[in-house]
């Protein structure tokens, strides 16, 4: 073989092998379904059926809340928005920073930023603004009671406990059983008996844990099979319903019920096209609708029952 015949195959296997990566770039992801991971049995069937696809045109859409009267809140870039149940939109209220999580209790829509909370009351007027908080603060997720807010900060792998002023009241992390946070997935969630629930998204499960930060019980476990959280950070997002949790996962993107003791109920949305390594934010107010917010198309998804 020349030297001339040589250089050419080279450069016949280097285009090859760029072609072959701009494929595997470019080349759909698969849809996922669990059972062709290890699950033999047909508990992967979806229940659930998206009765509505909504596009709020928000830039960014981050987050989504409920209230128990059935008004919906999504959380963007530059904007909380509150809708009535038919998604018709009722105000709109700018922010001056991002909004990452959004929750709702009583009359008052607690929305944060990266490192803020703002208050904003259900006229859709902005009352308060507490923070800004620790140094290197990464708020994940927000969650209030009649009494109390919580917040989860992945930056510094802490939940902050507040008074419904914006009181101090306690800091879970910092002492006892640690949180391990690999990347900006944490939430929190507090019912309305002040009982909390956190995603230690590293060890792949959600805790209950005491005012004192001590853990009270968890469940969950690494692994694809329906009761198990796949993949590093999860379950990325989660919202407590009667009778137990609805989850939402990233690696495997996939959407699912579990009971208060953390055995898989069913499947909300398992075999989708929703891009893998960008969860869904979830949150419900009956347990038979639930809304998920898609930051990767910019739309909210409407989940019912088939």
């Amino acid at each position: 073989m020349n030297k001339k015949t040589a250089s050419v195959l080279a450069v016949v296997v280097i285009l090859i092998f760029i072609g072959y990566i701009i494929f595997d770039t470019i080349s759909p992801e698969p849809k996922n379904n669990p059972a062709k991971s290890g699950d033999t049995t047909n508990v992967n069937t979806d229940r659930w059926v998206v009765s509505r696809i909504f596009d709020p045109g928000l830039k960014s859409l981050k987050a989504v809340a409920v209230s128990l009267s059935g008004y919906i809140y999504l959380g963007s870039d530059s904007y909380v928005t509150c809708y009535d149940k038919d998604l018709k939109a009722i105000w709109n209220t700018k922010t001056s920073k991002p909004v990452t999580a959004l929750s709702v209790s009583g009359d008052t829509v607690f929305a944060s930023s990266m490192e803020t909370i703002f208050i904003i009351n259900a006229k859709g007027e902005m009352k308060d603004e507490w923070g800004p908080y620790e140094d290197s603060s990464i708020i994940t997720s927000v969650s209030a009671s009649r009494s109390l807010v919580a917040f989860a900060d992945a930056g510094n792998k802490i939940v902050v406990l507040l008074d419904r002023k914006g009181g101090l009241k306690t800091i879970i992390g910092k002492t006892g059983e640690p949180f391990i946070i690999p990347s900006p997935y944490f939430d929190v969630a507090i019912a309305e008996n002040n009982t909390l629930f956190m995603a230690n998204t590293g060890n792949r499960r959600i805790e209950m844990r005491g005012m004192d930060g001590s853990l009270i019980s968890q469940f969950g476990q690494a692994g694809t099979a329906p009761d198990a959280f796949c993949g590093c950070c999860n379950p990325a997002h989660f919202a407590l319903i009667a009778g137990g949790f609805v989850t939402a996962e990233k690696g495997i993107n996939r959407i699912k019920i579990l009971n208060e003791n953390g055995n898989f109920v069913e499947f909300v949305s398992s075999v989708n096209n929703f891009i893998p390594s960008i969860p869904l934010d979830v949150a419900s107010a009956d347990g038979k609708i639930i809304y998920a917010a898609n930051p990767a198309d910019g739309k909210l998804y409407v989940f019912k029952r088939k």
